[in-house]
């Protein structure tokens, strides 16, 4: 090993305290991750080199150095590694597509929880805005008796999300390049489940942290000048597709859970109600057809 006698121990301190002042907020996570990502390791392992004081080669240092660098300018860290965890998956995602966050995660299980309990053998969900397919694909491989359609609009993220169902496997899927307001009218009355992380941000109000003022699509962030001008469209595209006691779940800002509902309830929805995350945040708001 060509080491220059630094061990897994130093690279990891010199990272996280490089992290810490490029004002990452939990540096020392990126930073195992980051080391991770090279020496081809997970945290865990990291975590036990770093006990054993292993030692790193030059090359290997080299190599961690320079992304971390690349992190420092807050460039998301999905985006070096090029991939991002969503419940059991492992997506890829890259410049041009939204970086599926763990709040999503809520999103998926309301949606699979539905399909699974839905009473014909063969549901129907339907995933607007899909992205990176995230939770299309957990849809798809958790009910794997369900029917699957994921549509979005933007080229960019259509790739990524393409790439992602082949990658999944899953046969029970239908990705789709289209419009939410414009596509999957020959499913009419026949649907189970619809959902979708829409853009939800007003235009006007410019999110702090850079990593997703700077890297994520901003036709996935923006959302009108109250940031709701989807959720109206998703409220009446619901209403068409769903059958009579089918779910639509919406995941939308924090501050959001009552507008939201107001919509839904303008609409005619059923059993409005808006559920929180794990940090106790409004966070989707579900209805019955």
């Amino acid at each position: 090993m060509d080491s220059d006698g630094r061990t897994v121990r130093d690279v990891l301190r010199e990272v996280t305290e490089q992290l810490a002042a490029a004002g990452i907020v939990d540096p020392s996570v990126d930073a195992e991750l980051l080391v991770g990502h090279v020496l081809q390791a997970g945290r865990g392992r990291v975590q036990a080199l770093v006990v054993t004081d292993a030692p790193v080669s030059a090359g290997q240092a080299s190599a961690v150095g320079a992304l971390a660098a690349r992190r420092a300018t807050r460039e998301p860290l999905q985006h070096i590694t090029g991939r991002a965890p969503f419940r059991s998956l492992n997506l890829l995602v890259g410049p041009g597509v939204f970086v599926p966050r763990p709040e999503t995660e809520l999103l998926a299980q309301i949606a699979v929880d539905a399909l699974r309990s839905a009473a014909e053998p063969q549901p129907i969900g339907i995933d607007f805005g899909t992205g990176s397919g995230a939770v299309a694909i957990s849809m798809a491989t958790e009910v794997p008796h369900a029917t699957v359609h994921a549509i979005e609009r933007s080229p960019e993220a259509f790739a990524w999300a393409a790439r992602n169902v082949e990658e999944s496997g899953a046969t029970n899927l239908e990705l789709s390049q289209g419009d939410l307001a414009d596509s999957l009218h020959e499913l009419a009355g026949r649907a189970a489940v619809v959902v979708s992380n829409p853009p939800y941000v007003p235009d006007d109000a410019i999110p702090r942290d850079p990593e997703v003022r700077l890297f994520d699509p901003p036709a996935a962030l923006y959302g009108g000048p109250d940031g709701l001008d989807v959720v109206r469209v998703l409220s009446r595209r619901g209403l068409e597709l769903l059958r009579p006691g089918g779910l639509i779940a919406i995941e939308h800002g924090e501050l959001q859970g009552s507008e939201v509902r107001g919509i839904l309830l303008g609409d005619g929805w059923r059993g409005v109600t808006t559920h929180v995350d794990l940090t106790m945040r409004d966070r989707v708001t579900t209805a019955m057809r």
